[in-house]
């Protein structure tokens, strides 16, 4: 195994084709954007909250002011929080491309310190936001001089019409599991999980059950040959998306597949702060049952959700699209800086 620093002339040159398609694919969203109508933002990384998700994990700051007083603060996980705040401010149509850090998750698809590419515009569609992130996603690898998005031996096209799938539809073409006559029932769905040959365990509630099938079997099926635009989660995985007022067992979210890599998740957002603060709670019980920690909520935000107008939101990974686009190995090898080691790791 090497251990040559990135920063060795010989190792940079090998990685710099990979790093310049990177810049040209940043301009290429700048461009895209501004084309839009939409304003770059830059939010604060240090938050009173990284987040309140059940599996997010953030990276805690002690900052101490000029009186020696001390404070606990997090670097976020998104710029979600910030972002919503300026809409409820008055902003209508904005970007970021931000440096995001999450704890306990680094591999091939995953660093502690990222960047996403998140965005917002109030008023808009939830079936606009879908064609616009595909549209995104389309016009950033293409300036990477590219059409195709490869990964481990696979391909998606990114000029083709993408694949459009419910998430009831993907499990029972992928899993063979009928969530809609599963409903909520958590031991039905671990039973059925089980008979698959996927593994539960007896402390797992219905939102690990649902995690492990879709990783394990409909997530590697997903973004074969063009992109799949995978939508309609069941209402326990909304997070911060909205119900559907048609079928309020189903949350407008979506996520954006290829070569079966998750590249963004879009929300058409929740407003209603006391639902969002109820599912915050919930999250943070099951985060602390699980991982012995919590994390504080941003009271903050909660008081702007309130007053923040609709609106639809999308965070895509940014390094990962650009893994896909320039065929590197893994996130870490298009990050100008990588983390030390992650060069070397046999992911």
């Amino acid at each position: 195994m090497s251990t040559t620093p990135f920063w060795t002339p010989g190792r940079h040159r090998d990685r710099r084709p990979w790093l310049k398609a990177r810049s040209a694919m940043t301009a290429a969203a700048r461009t895209w954007f501004d084309s839009r109508g939409y304003t770059e933002v830059e939010t604060a990384a240090l938050q009173v909250s990284p987040g309140n998700e059940t599996h997010l994990h953030g990276l805690p700051v002690a900052v101490t002011g000029s009186d020696g007083t001390r404070v606990q603060r997090y670097l976020h996980t998104s710029p979600e929080f910030a972002m919503k705040k300026l809409l409820a401010a008055g902003e209508t149509a904005i970007f970021a491309l931000a440096r995001v850090w999450r704890d306990r998750s680094r591999s091939v698809l995953h660093a502690t310190e990222f960047t996403m590419l998140e965005w917002y515009r109030v008023g808009q569609a939830f079936a606009a936001t879908m064609d616009d992130t595909v549209a995104l996603a389309c016009a950033t690898a293409e300036a990477a001089q590219t059409d195709a998005l490869t990964f481990r031996g696979r391909m998606a096209d990114a000029g083709a019409a993408p694949e459009r799938i419910s998430v009831a539809e993907a499990f029972a073409a992928h899993a063979d599991i009928d969530l809609n006559a599963i409903g909520e029932d958590r031991d039905a769905f671990a039973a059925a999980a089980r008979d698959r040959g996927i593994r539960t365990a007896d402390d797992d509630d219905w939102s690990d059950v649902f995690s492990r099938v879709l990783s394990e079997k409909v997530e590697p099926r997903l973004g074969d040959g063009r992109f799949t635009l995978l939508y309609g989660y069941p209402a326990p995985e909304a997070a911060l998306a909205r119900l559907s007022p048609e079928n309020p067992s189903i949350a407008e979210r979506f996520e954006l597949y290829a070569c079966g890599v998750e590249l963004a998740n879009g929300f058409a957002e929740l407003t209603d702060a006391a639902a969002q603060r109820a599912r915050f709670v919930a999250a943070m019980d099951r985060h602390e049952a699980i991982h012995d920690e919590r994390f504080p909520l941003d009271e903050d935000f909660l008081a702007a959700l309130a007053v923040m107008p609709e609106a639809c939101g999308v965070a895509l990974g940014f390094d990962r699209l650009a893994m896909l686009a320039t065929g590197a190995p893994s996130v870490h090898h298009v990050m100008w800086t990588p983390e030390p080691g992650t060069l070397d790791e046999a992911w």
